[in-house]
């Protein structure tokens, strides 16, 4: 496992690194083939992200995002809309699928990388194993309140893994711009934002050191090619026929 501390200038690269570091791996064009990574970056401010399959206009207040100046875009994995914004410390995973390991469906990936993560963040907060859950299927959980969603892609021999944790909440900025989301685990019980989500309790530093122990992360060797990256933002990321889900050649 290598560890990247890999920020780019735009909320759209940022989210397209992710793509293109699965799709370097997968392709096989890392220095180092057969490497797993583990990615950090921070947004610089705010913006929405809905997952791969949901309409926008269902999850998202766009004449709000409109009038605050906030931009929306689509994320290749999964899972729910999210609000990014200063005070998201987000990872990407991308591991290796082992067809007999545990990284072998979704669900059992899902399993592996989500306890790992509660194990070592409860840890860092002298807290017992227990006190941070997983509910619904990828949330993670602290007195029943939710710091972190994830979600995954999985190509033929790798997966992309990735999630945010919640280390300062814009609760009014989120309150203002997402709806009350399609679909919401049970035992969220229909509560608003305000009372659903939670702040973790540790500092950016301390969260890294946490998962970076976990996962045994070295000091990794450069990223994937910035031309990689670009491509992606100019025929996806960039371009309201992906967030939009209108028709356009290219889209998937």
């Amino acid at each position: 496992m290598k560890h990247l501390d890999w920020t780019l200038h735009t909320p759209e690269a940022n989210l397209a690194a992710d793509e293109a570091l699965l799709d370097w791996c997968e392709a096989g064009a890392s220095s180092e083939p057969g490497t797993e990574y583990l990615r950090f970056w921070m947004p610089d401010r705010p913006f929405v992200v809905v997952g791969y399959g949901q309409q926008v206009e269902r999850e998202v207040d766009l004449a709000a995002c409109q009038r605050l100046g906030i931009p929306v875009l689509r994320r290749c994995s999964g899972g729910g809309t999210v609000l990014q914004a200063p005070g998201c410390l987000n990872y990407t995973l991308v591991l290796r699928i082992d067809p007999a390991g545990p990284t072998r469906s979704v669900t059992t990936t899902n399993r592996f990388v989500l306890q790992r993560h509660a194990t070592a963040l409860a840890r860092a907060l002298g807290l017992e194993p227990h006190a941070i859950r997983i509910q619904g299927d990828t949330d993670l959980t602290l007195d029943g309140r939710k710091f972190s969603g994830n979600a995954q892609r999985r190509h033929r021999r790798y997966l992309l893994f990735h999630g945010t944790f919640l280390l300062h909440l814009p609760l009014d900025l989120m309150t203002a711009v997402l709806k009350m989301p399609s679909r919401q685990p049970a035992y969220r019980q229909g509560r608003s934002h305000a009372d659903f989500l939670t702040t973790l309790p540790l500092s950016e530093t301390e969260v890294r050191r946490a998962l970076l122990h976990a996962w045994s992360a070295e000091p990794s060797a450069s990223p994937p090619p910035a031309d990689a990256v670009w491509e992606l933002v100019r025929t996806r990321y960039a371009r309201p026929e992906w967030t939009f889900r209108t028709a356009s050649p290219g889209t998937t």
